[in-house]
């Protein structure tokens, strides 16, 4: 481009870039003709001589054609060459190509540059001095695309900005539209594209109808002389017709004329598919927009709103062709729009000419000049474009949202909840992002607090893939070198253009647009935390609503200092919604050179920018949504002297050009009292005339002009900036500012709810009905506390918490601390004082007060404005009551008033917990409650899912209210489901900061402040995103807040208990806990380190393992590694020496603070910086506080990752159990782990499961292996055998165990147990195998024995049946004669039998009792006396009271057997005693007796009598063995020796309690043996004998000719009959016996279940025998309950269950024994055996299942075997089992089973093999489920001690102590056994042996269960005991209130 003599150069070798798009060259040339405006005069191609291809030449013209057609004409072609040589180069055939379509124009370049020169000028003249322009007539793109069969169209498309998507793929319109200082002149050059194969002109006319007629007028009669129209394209939205789309037609109308009606097409936009087909139901519906259609000539198009797809715009095309060929081809011409002007103006009668050809001949500049001089002539124009242009920057606005993923925000706002949840983005802290990131990387800074948030850096930005660099100052002179235009010319091509940078502010406020009222409300209160100025006004970024958020202000506080008359210093603190301050506006007329944002930084705070502006980093050009935003800051003084204002001054700023945003500058002048203005020279004057008129303050700032301060007429100034010194300027303007403040005191000041009286402006508050019912709801409660004082609300209004709850709180700590020798007299009385002051409570009625807030959290949609309004007007009704303008004097009076008169949600939610708790304690709904009163918890629970924080210890009373607080986690798992959490705690001293660490780090609101601003302890719910909860174990973080440690409002005492308590409380509690330490005061260190230590050391004695890190807080310092290092060690010393204290304190030899816990000084200790940078009130916070906050954040994860959290449930457990153990002065001591004690309990009950499945499968086993041994198939048993046949079911239990502690829910709790587990099932198995072994060997040693007993019979049958049959053959010829048959066989038979009981005598009854008494004679006769043997023993052994008579001390026996050495060791004088037996040696004697009773049970189950037959061996095999244990066991480490009588009546007891048990076996060993019996057929159970009908039965079917296979079948059949039914009876009492281990309620848990179905039977029967069986042998008591359950179970399901589970046993057995039978005839006849061989094969196939030998079918031979054989069999066998099921009923089933083959027996087995340990004190038995089990004894609930006969010293009075009451009071003692000395019971594992093995944990609740039976069973237990229940041990009276159901239902709430 050529400027008088210089030469402009433009580099563009992009251009030829040959991967760049079409739209991409387009572009580029678009730049290059703009930048060389009005155009080039030359295009200089240059090429290296010989390289260009064909591909570079089709590029080069590609490019070329989107210039205009005249191109060519203006293009030189320079080649170069790379010969030094001065000789001409040849150019290769393309570029000559190039060269002759370039009109030969072509230069080589040579040394001599005038050549050169002269080339250029020379076409410069050629082309007459013309530069190249857009002609057009002529399309850009016409040579590319190569068609020049139809005729262009030239089409414009007017319409609004809203109906249109700008983009690079709109097809139409391209792009987003122009900057705005070219756009008029932009849109009327038309674009030239092709579609389909029409040549089009697209001329954008858009959005012309908003512009002012002046500023279009001549641009528009200059298109209609350069153009003629085809047609106009009128764009709509479908289904969003407009007013201002209405006006467009109007408008073109107007403009045009009527005529330009025919050519017009309407085309609809659609955004959504769905839209797209709505456009016919719009045309029937609207009749408007039909009407609007039919104007158009019906004639319209629907694409979609991007204007992107190809068909759609194919088909408009033939749309505009149709219309082309209806109009005769005709167009509207510039005739037509002359004609239609002169006719309006003669209408209108203007004086304005019309405008001339010349006018037209403008040249582009021209115009330019025009367009730029009408604008500064006419400012209401100017407004007027202004508007229009934010219109067309909402297309810019869009992609805005589009590039910050917010687009879909824009109606689904982001929520407060979404962002506060833990999510990836919350762990991730850059300094830089992309632009995906950068919303989420802001939102989380911010909420940190971290005032960098603004400052965020965009990496990795999109770019275009092309260089535009264009070197301006580059000037081509006329002495310049050839080889220097060539160096410029041949610049380098490489490089990008970047996207516009995204404006810091415009993502402040595109995502304060796209968020829901409660994120705005959380951002704008952190803004305020970064001290940022706030969004005051905020126009809409689409249809520039103008929004005031009040909403968002609500929870601002600002608090200040200043200075009053008599120069104190006041304190105020204030909500800024409320506060009156004076107001300083500032804003600006125009562009000024100035920032003004900057100006009131340095006036505000020169440290801090409250005010983005255009200097801070990341500030661009490109802001989009600032424009007419009002933004306000407060300065507040400190009441210092260097304060720059005396009086906290709110500052208002507006963006943009005040001149266009009127109803802001009309808001802001009205309010404000100062009014400060930018102006840039005094040429804009005019445009401030009427407020420098006006008697407000004003400051005129003119960036033109550099005088300082002036005032030009009264309060009005005047100050020049133009290279002037800041700081001058601001302290200028800070004393004009306060001259006007100081001259106006008596003006109204600014409030900023005063803003919301504006109209024209929409107030959130008032827009959102949800918010306004909120606040309705909430101004309805707040009226009734009108004219109320603060102090006295709590009393008249919330009294369930007042005095009564308080006495509640009081009393509970005294019953669980109990003072002096207290009884459980005094125990009760202070739980009915307790009861009695519930009662009270309920009395109250609910205030309305609650009844309305009930009411209203009941409603749907308003519930968090609600609560968030009721929170905003209770601090408002605080502040009012207790005014924040205090001097230094005043502090400690109004700080007592705050803490009595605090009022909050807090305290409404504490009021409901505790009409909860009283309503739960009498058990009733209160009358005037509308709901009922289970309901009010979940009220609590929904809030905490909302994010409030719920008050875990009252702030008041230091309690936990146990029975809210479990209800509302109850309420919580129902709505949540049973979710992980991971539990943080806090911990410091007062003030220390906990809570803004908290709010900083997870975005929380707990109150923060100076002062004890948290009282107590609070709890609230963080959620974790679903990607977090995959990655951690857990779905929420609870964090608990308490308030801080050492009270400055308490005593030293009372702080140090409560400190305490508190810290071992969260300590307890959190799975992490922060130790807040503030500050580096050494003294403050140790004080909280003491308490901490402490905490952490209860917790290792109670096996809670919680984990901490130290937070030091305000150090000074915090990038000194050195000094961090010894701060380190220094913590580590003090934690070590404050350890050694704390473990004096807690019994416990720890030395240093790593043998507390697991601890990490390096790792575990992190310091943190200061929190304010600089100083408050100014002072934003430190963004390396917020850094640090970041960081511990990242390690909390990661030490929360390596934990599985914990469940609510768990949660709700482990607070009762704190707490619980808290309220008792011992807390180790008293600590009870609820969930571990329940998680025990579960593992225990799989226990039974997985013992249950070995002994199951054993019996299995064991009943297989048996058969096999009867049947003599195998001769010995190995151990290793039945571990492989266990094998698989080991194996099964081993992955059932493994799976159990891998995958239960609470693996982390049960890992510990694990390994003592795995070694439990392997020593159950191996005792399992081993006791079968045993088993088995005895019936293996057995069998050779019956061999010899069966052998007798076995021949007697044999020869009975061979007789038999030898008579029927000789009767064969009388078989017609059934007489002489049956008296033939009878006189047979009477022979017969006669001869066998000649030969076998019969079996003898036996005496046991007899046998044994003649045994003991003969060894101890002339020792006991002769009565003695007559009488036998005088006692039954197991039911005596006291075992001292039977024993002497050993001191005593030692001097007897030395005057006496002949008698027996045994043998001791019979008047000798022992003074008195302790309980120890009481119990001791009891459990031998026991023991003993039980083994030798067990070894007459192994003598086998009912097959073996009874040997009086057996009776003393049993003397010797007791004789064995007694002396062990006095010979042991007892202090006596038991008397002769001790020995002869165990010996008798144990023989007269086993002697029905030896004549039952022996009745069954006499009916299957005896041949007496036998003969006689009087024996029920005969085993294998038959019986004389039966032989009668073979004789007569010999006598009938029947083959010997029938007969053969028969005996086979009879012979089956007893194995069969002993065989169905065991399997079905085995499957009985499993069926109860799962569906017998009692049966089907562990061992505790079994002892709470055991103790409701109990109470049922009401059987005082029973009961004392059950407390003296409480084995024998569970083995009858079972025989009970069985028994009963079997009667009551025997017809639905039991003789169901017996006949498919038959159908399994019938089916074993018919396929055993016919594979053993197909066995024998494929190889032609005989009936042994056939015998062979069947016994075999059925040894496992049935006790059968080839030797029980001796007497059957020469038997042919056939087909017939197995219809015998079929058929005798159906009649066998029918038999055998008719038989089957309740009597027989028991009787036909061997004793340990019984289900009762079986389960006996499994439940008897655990615990039997007895409490010393009460006789409680441990109801571990496991033998020898590891760790303490213990059971879930004591008795009364008097139960076991237990009574005050040297009285008869029965105590009725409870031990877990009683080892709460440290003040009471006991004797131990074998002692004199008195041990407290809070001390009782101190005793021996017997009391350490006990965990008896300290439990004040209600047992009714025990107090019952006390009072129901008063005097059986004092007959029983001969002692009477007096004196101290008086019963007290409530006990006597429990009845026996809420005795029984009281043992459900124990597991």
């Amino acid at each position: 481009m050529e400027r008088k003599n210089h030469k402009t150069v433009i580099n563009c070798p992009y251009l030829l870039q040959p991967h760049l798009s079409d739209h991409q060259i387009k572009q580029g040339v678009k730049d290059c003709m703009r930048l060389s405006d009005p155009g080039p005069h030359v295009i200089v191609l240059i090429f290296k001589h010989d390289e260009c291809s064909r591909e570079d030449q089709e590029h080069v013209e590609k490019v070329l054609n989107y210039f205009p057609d005249r191109v060519y004409e203006h293009t030189l072609v320079l080649t170069t060459h790379h010969s030094q040589s001065v000789h001409q180069t040849e150019v290769n055939d393309v570029i000559k190509e190039i060269i002759k379509k370039c009109h030969k124009n072509h230069y080589m370049l040579e040394r001599d540059k005038s050549c050169l020169k002269a080339k250029l000028h020379k076409m410069d003249q050629m082309n007459s001095r013309r530069y190249l322009q857009f002609d057009p007539e002529d399309s850009m793109e016409q040579q590319v695309i190569g068609s020049v069969n139809k005729p262009r169209l030239n089409v414009v498309l007017f319409g609004n900005y809203t109906s249109v998507q700008f983009g690079h793929d709109n097809i139409l319109l391209g792009d987003a539209p122009p900057t705005p200082e070219d756009e008029v002149l932009s849109r009327i050059d038309p674009v030239q594209i092709k579609i389909s194969e029409s040549n089009v002109s697209v001329i954008n006319m858009i959005d012309f109808s908003e512009l002012p007629m002046v500023s279009v007028d001549n641009f528009i009669v200059q298109l209609m002389h350069e153009n003629k129209i085809s047609a106009f394209i009128f764009v709509v939205r479908v289904g969003q017709l407009t007013d201002a789309d209405k006006m467009c037609l109007d408008w073109l109308q107007s403009v045009f004329g009527d005529r330009v009606l025919q050519f017009v097409m309407i085309l609809f936009t659609y955004e959504g598919e769905k839209e797209s087909h709505s456009i016919i139901d719009d045309l029937k519906k609207n009749n408007v927009l039909e009407e609007l259609v039919k104007k158009c000539g019906g004639r319209y198009h629907i694409c979609s709103k991007t204007i992107n797809n190809q068909s759609e715009m194919s088909e408009l095309m033939k749309k505009i062709d149709r219309l082309f060929n209806d109009n005769k081809e005709q167009c509207y011409t510039e005739e037509m729009f002359n004609t239609e002007r002169r006719s309006n103006l003669q209408n209108n009668k203007k004086d304005k000419p019309i405008t001339t050809k010349k006018a037209m001949e403008h040249t582009r500049s021209q115009r330019r000049d025009i367009l730029k001089e009408m604008v500064k002539k006419d400012s209401s124009e100017d407004t007027r474009l202004e508007k229009q242009k934010r219109t067309k920057i909402s297309g810019k606005v869009e992609d805005l949202f589009d590039r910050l993923h917010l687009k879909d925000n824009i109606h689904n706002k982001l929520r407060a909840s979404d962002v506060l949840q833990i999510s990836a983005y919350s762990l991730e802290y850059q300094e830089s992002c992309t632009e995906e990131e950068l919303v989420n990387n802001y939102l989380q800074k911010l909420l940190m607090m971290n005032y960098r948030a603004r400052y965020i850096k965009i990496k990795n930005s999109k770019t275009q893939h092309h260089t535009q660099q264009i070197e301006k100052d580059s000037l081509m002179h006329e002495d310049d070198t050839l080889l220097d235009i060539v160096k410029e010319l041949s610049l380098s091509n490489k490089g990008t253009v970047k996207l516009d940078s995204i404006h810091p502010m415009d993502v402040q406020m595109a995502v304060f647009h796209c968020a829901d009222s409660f994120l705005k409300q959380l951002m704008v209160t952190k803004l305020s935390q970064c001290q940022f100025a706030l969004p005051l006004l905020v126009p809409h970024p689409f249809t520039q609503q103008i929004d005031f958020p009040l909403w968002t202000f609500r929870q601002i506080n600002k608090s200040w200092k200043m200075r009053n008359t008599n120069n104190d210093i006041i304190s105020k603190e204030e909500p800024v919604y409320k506060a009156e301050t004076p107001m300083v506006s500032f804003f600006r007329f125009g562009s000024v050179s100035s920032s003004k944002s900057q100006l009131m930084n340095n006036l505000i705070n020169e440290k801090h920018n409250t005010f983005f502006h255009r200097n801070c980093q990341g500030s661009s050009r490109t802001r989009l949504l600032m424009d007419g935003v009002v933004e306000i800051a407060w300065f507040c003084p400190s009441g210092k002297d260097t304060d720059k204002f005396n009086n906290c001054v709110a500052f208002c700023n507006l963006h943009g050009d005040a001149g266009v945003h009127e109803k802001q500058l009309q808001i802001l002048t009205e309010m404000s009292l100062v009014n400060v203005v930018l102006l840039p020279d005094f040429s804009s004057i005019i445009k401030v005339q009427e407020l420098y008129s006006d008697l407000k303050p004003l400051v005129c700032l003119f960036t033109e002009d550099d005088s300082t301060l002036i005032e030009t007429r009264k309060r009005k100034y005047k100050i020049g900036l133009k290279d002037r010194n800041q700081s001058d300027v601001s302290e200028e303007l800070r004393r004009s500012i306060n001259d006007c403040l100081s001259s106006s005191a008596s003006v109204s000041m600014f409030r900023l709810e005063d803003l919301s009286k504006h109209s024209d402006i929409r107030v959130d508050e008032e827009d959102d009905e949800d918010c306004r019912r909120g606040r309705e709801a909430a101004q309805q409660m707040m009226s009734l506390l009108e004219k109320k004082d603060l102090r006295e609300i709590k009393k008249s209004l919330l009294p369930h918490q007042g005095k009564l709850w308080h006495q509640w709180c009081q009393k509970n700590k005294e019953l669980h601390r109990p003072q002096g020798d207290e009884i459980e007299t005094d125990i009760t009385r202070k739980q009915a004082e307790l009861k009695g002051i519930r009662e009270q409570q309920y009395v109250f009625k609910v205030k309305t007060l609650i009844l309305l807030f009930i009411q209203k959290m009941h409603l749907p949609g308003e519930n968090m404005y609600f609560l968030k309004w009721l929170g905003i007007f209770l601090d408002e009704y605080i502040s009012k009551d207790v005014k924040y303008e205090l001097t230094a004097q005043q502090t400690k009076t109004i700080s007592e008033k705050i803490q009595t008169g605090t009022f909050g949600l807090e305290h409404i939610i504490r009021e409901i917990g505790q009409i909860y708790e009283s309503c739960s304690s009498v058990k009733k709904n209160k009358t005037d409650l509308q709901i009922h009163f289970s309901s009010l918890p979940s009220l609590a629970a929904e809030m905490m899912i909302s994010g409030f924080p719920l008050e875990l210890m009252d702030g008041d009373t230091a309690h936990v209210p146990l029975i809210w607080i479990t209800a509302v986690l109850d309420k919580l798992v129902q709505k949540l489901g049973d979710q992980r959490v991971f539990v943080l705690s806090v911990l410091g001293l007062q003030s220390s900061g906990k809570s803004t660490m908290l709010n900083a780090m997870f975005g929380l609101q707990f109150a923060v402040g100076a002062g004890r601003c948290t009282r107590g302890a609070f709890m609230q719910l963080i959620r974790l995103s679903e990607e977090m909860k995959k990655q951690l174990k857990f779905d929420y973080i609870l964090v608990v807040d308490t308030e801080g440690l050492r009270s400055l409002e308490s005593d030293e005492i009372s702080t140090r208990h409560h400190d305490n308590e508190l810290a071992t409380f969260v300590v307890g509690l959190g799975q992490l806990t922060l130790i807040n330490i503030f500050g580096e005061n050494p003294a403050e260190m140790q004080d909280i380190l003491q308490i901490v230590v402490q905490a952490f050391l209860r917790m290792k004695k109670v096996k809670l393992n919680p984990s901490c890190m130290f937070v030091h807080q305000n150090v000074s310092d915090i990038t000194a590694r050195e000094k961090n290092m010894q701060g380190k060690r220094r913590l580590l010393q003090t934690l070590d020496e404050m350890t050694k204290l704390a473990a004096k304190e807690e019994v416990c030899d720890a030395k240093c603070f790593s043998d507390v816990i697991n601890f990490d000084v390096q790792n575990d200790v992190k310091y943190f910086a200061h929190l304010w940078e600089g100083n408050p009130p100014m002072a934003p916070p430190n963004p390396k506080y917020c850094d640090n906050i970041q960081e511990i954040k990242k390690i909390i994860l990661s030490h929360a990752s390596k934990s599985d959290g914990m469940k609510l449930t768990h949660l709700r457990d482990r607070i009762h159990d704190l707490w619980e153990a808290l309220l008792n002065e011992r807390f180790v001591f008293s600590f009870r782990n609820s969930l571990e004690i329940s998680v025990y309990r579960r593992l225990e009950t799989e226990y039974s499961k997985w013992t249950w499945t070995l002994r199951s499968a054993m019996l299995e086993i064991e009943n297989k292996l048996q058969n096999q041994i009867e049947n003599e198939a195998i001769h010995e048993i190995e151990e290793t055998e039945l571990q492989r046949e266990l094998k698989e079911k080991s194996e099964e239990v081993k992955n059932s165990l493994f799976k159990f502690f891998d995958k239960d829910t609470d693996k982390e709790i049960m890992i510990q147990w694990k390994k003592s587990f795995k070694i439990k099932i392997k020593d159950v198995q191996e005792s399992i195998v081993s006791e079968t072994k045993m088993k088995l060997n005895e019936i293996l040693q057995q069998r050779e024995l019956k061999r010899k007993i069966d052998a007798q019979g076995t021949q007697h049958e044999n020869s009975l049946l061979e007789k038999s049959k030898e008579l029927a053959l000789k009767l064969k010829d009388k078989t017609n004669n059934e007489e002489t048959l049956n008296r033939e066989f009878d006189v047979f038979w009477e022979e017969w039998v006669k001869k066998i009981i000649r030969d076998s005598p019969p079996v003898r009854d036996i005496d046991i009792l007899r046998d044994v008494q003649n045994l003991l004679r003969d060894i101890y006769e002339g020792i006991i006396p002769v009565d003695y043997w007559k009488e036998g023993s005088k006692y039954n052994i197991f039911t005596v009271q006291s075992y001292f008579e039977y024993v002497i001390s050993k001191k005593e026996f030692k001097e007897t057997k030395e005057t006496d050495k002949g008698n027996q060791v045994l043998i001791n004088d019979s008047s000798g005693s022992a003074q008195s037996l302790s309980p120890k040696d009481e119990t001791e004697i009891k459990t031998f007796i026991t023991d003993v009773a039980q083994q030798t049970d067990k070894m007459i189950q192994s003598f086998n009598i009912p097959k073996m037959g009874y040997n009086i061996s057996y009776i003393q095999q049993l003397i010797n063995y007791i004789k064995k244990r007694t002396t062990d066991h006095q010979e042991g480490p007892v202090k006596y020796v038991f008397k002769n009588e001790f020995f002869i009546d165990l010996i008798f007891s144990i023989f007269k309690r086993a002697n029905t048990t030896f004549a039952k076996q022996h009745r069954k060993f006499r009916e299957a043996n005896d041949p007496v019996l036998y003969v006689e057929g009087r024996n029920r159970k005969r085993g294998r004998r038959r019986n004389r009908e039966e032989y009668c039965s073979i004789f007569q079917k010999y006598c009938h000719g029947a083959t010997s296979a029938a007969i053969f079948g028969e005996i086979i059949c009879q012979k089956l009959k007893e194995p069969i039914e002993q065989s169905l009876y065991k399997q079905t009492a085995r499957d009985l016996a499993d069926e109860m281990r799962s569906n017998c309620p009692s049966l089907n848990e562990n061992r505790l279940n079994l002892e709470k179905h055991i103790l409701k039977n109990l109470a049922e029967d009401e059987n005082f025998d029973k009961y004392m069986n059950y407390i003296e042998n409480p084995r024998d008591h569970f083995k009858s309950f079972i025989r009970d359950e069985v028994h009963q179970y079997i009667s009551n399901r025997f017809n639905v269950r039991v003789k169901r589970k017996m006949n498919h046993n038959i159908k399994v057995l019938q089916q074993k024994i018919l396929t055993a039978a016919h594979e053993s005839t197909e066995d024998v006849q494929v190889k032609s055996g005989d009936v042994d061989l056939w015998l062979k094969f069947f016994t075999q196939k059925l040894s496992d299942v049935l006790i059968l030998s080839v030797k029980d079918f001796s007497e059957v031979k020469h038997v042919s075997i056939d087909v017939k054989l197995l219809d015998v069999i079929t058929n005798e066998l159906s009649s066998i089992m029918s038999d055998i099921s008719i038989k089957f009923n309740t009597t027989t089933f028991p009787v036909n089973l061997d004793n340990k083959d019984r289900p009762d027996e079986i389960l006996i087995d499994h439940f008897c093999q655990c615990c039997w340990v007895q409490c010393p004190f009460c006789k409680a038995t441990c109801t571990n489920t496991i033998e020898n089990h590891q760790g303490d004894h213990s059971v879930p609930f004591h008795r009364n001690v008097g139960l076991s006969g237990v009574h005050y010293q040297d009285t008869t009075h029965l105590s009725t102590h409870i031990c877990t009451s009683a080892v709460a009071n440290s003040n009471l003692c006991f004797y131990p056994v074998d002692s004199d000395k008195k041990v407290p019971w809070g001390e009782y594992r101190t005793a021996v042996e017997v009391y350490a093995d006990w965990s008896i944990t300290s439990d004040l609740s209600e047992l009714p269960y025990w107090k019952w039976f006390v009072c129901r069973f008063q005097k059986d237990l004092e007959k029983h005991y001969n002692k009477k229940f007096e004196g101290q041990g008086t019963i007290p009276n409530r006990w006597r209130n429990y009845t026996k159901q809420e005795a029984i239902e009281s043992l459900d709430r124990y597991s």
